[in-house]
């Protein structure tokens, strides 16, 4: 699926329940940071072509993780990527995951996913992989 930038940024925006659309790229910013260090490989370039311009420099430009994140770990290090609090980034996951998930085809989902730790999909709005 093709999207565009304010396209998915209203998107996110309206799922975080925000009032500006530079709420939405602050959570499209500090979330994708994150999860560009945890994704390797072909994964991580094929989500950020398929993300809108601007967005993909965000999954690449970060620099690989030395160790995998749990969920709760994840929803953390977003909260000190962005300098709030818990509550505010599972706000913003839960608007930028989704998000991404539906830009995703299904198959690269599947392989994003499986290079995460478990229960990520649950993140992401859909079931871990079989």
């Amino acid at each position: 699926m093709d999207v565009s930038l304010d396209t998915f940024l209203t998107e996110v925006t309206e799922r975080a329940g925000y009032d500006r659309p530079q709420q939405g790229a602050r959570a499209v910013r500090n979330v994708l940071e994150v999860l560009g260090a945890h994704l390797v490989g072909d994964d991580r370039t094929d989500l950020a072509a398929v993300l809108p311009e601007g967005c993909g420099q965000l999954l690449t430009a970060s620099a690989p993780a030395s160790e995998p994140l749990t969920p709760a770990s994840f929803v953390e290090a977003v909260a000190d990527r962005s300098d709030e609090d818990l509550a505010e980034a599972r706000r913003e996951i839960d608007a930028v995951l989704p998000a991404l998930a539906a830009v995703a085809d299904d198959a690269l989902l599947r392989r994003l996913l499986t290079q995460l730790p478990p229960g990520h999909a649950g993140l992401f709005g859909c079931t871990d992989p079989g």
